[in-house]
């Protein structure tokens, strides 16, 4: 599968610099269709007007979670099939079990390096 680096992504955090780095790194490999929101509501509002291929979304922010974000993902017949991965500084074993029970795709502790990131696209897609 060629993976088409068009793709919709919306990046999701509550930190403006976390959603600038998240999106430079996407940008170095290549992705270009971009579109961010400062958190879960917001997200979901532009997930009820745009087809995505992918959420990135960090856990803690208020006043909807990204676990929140991710469950209601989940349960929309329109966005039940989106790519989700989840961005957190919480390494905790119980969250992890958490999000893979919600449906998340894949699961990135930060700090993290362009090189996870790619890894973490490559483990959903193939090598691109």
């Amino acid at each position: 599968m060629t993976i088409n680096r068009n793709m919709p992504i919306l990046v999701v955090d509550d930190f403006k610099m976390m959603r600038r780095v998240v999106k430079n790194i996407l940008n170095q490999l290549g992705f270009s269709n971009l579109d961010e929101a400062s958190d879960g509501a917001e997200a979901l509002q532009k997930l009820q007007t745009r087809s995505y291929d992918l959420v990135i979304s960090d856990w803690n922010m208020e006043p909807m979670t990204g676990i929140e974000l991710l469950q209601q993902v989940r349960s929309i017949e329109a966005t039940k099939n989106v790519d989700f991965i989840m961005l957190t500084a919480e390494a905790k074993p119980e969250n992890i079990v958490k999000a893979k029970q919600a449906g998340v795709n894949s699961y990135i502790v930060k700090p993290f390096t362009a090189k996870k990131l790619k890894e973490k696209l490559v483990g959903l897609w193939g090598p691109f």
